[in-house]
């Protein structure tokens, strides 16, 4: 049986396809990841770019959803730094005690990462399958926060939060 682990991935949502390559790395590697995060159907896209879906049923909508996860992983891209909500999801995270582990899309940079994430993040990786799942389980043999290509960067915010 594959080891599990329930989260909540917060991305931009032009970055969904990265949702699905990170859940398919994970599960090559032996582990099942169970993702409550939202991914918008093309009609209820429609409906959110038209603006039929109030912020407070999303918001209620993502809380219940966080509630289920134990860890929330914001995947670090190009644009994720920019969306309010990935900023929102950040911030419940903390509110709601989750831990809170970036993983950098190939192609992030260090620029990339979110303002909230770099107060609250308890561990940030690379895109590497057993880096990912060691920073999930908070199992990290060395310093969880790492730069874009897996080098040793210092923690962020004004102290380190956990060490794996």
């Amino acid at each position: 049986m594959a080891n599990r682990s329930h989260v909540f991935i917060s991305h931009h949502h032009a970055d969904d396809a990265q949702v699905t390559r990170l859940t398919n790395m994970l599960a090559r590697a032996g582990h099942e990841i169970r993702n409550s995060s939202i991914r918008a159907k093309p009609a209820n896209q429609a409906r959110l770019d038209r603006g039929l879906v109030s912020d407070h049923a999303i918001k209620r909508l993502l809380r219940m959803k966080m509630s289920w996860a134990s860890t929330v992983v914001v995947l670090i891209g190009k644009n994720t730094h920019t969306r309010p909500w990935v900023d929102w999801e950040i911030n419940t995270a903390k509110e709601k005690g989750k831990r809170i582990v970036g993983v950098f899309e190939r192609g992030g940079t260090e620029n990339d990462i979110p303002e909230p994430f770099k107060k609250y993040g308890d561990a940030l990786v690379a895109w590497n399958s057993d880096k990912i799942i060691d920073a999930i389980q908070g199992t990290c043999d060395e310093e969880p926060f790492e730069k874009p290509d897996g080098g040793e960067r210092e923690p962020m915010g004004s102290a380190p939060r956990s060490i794996c």
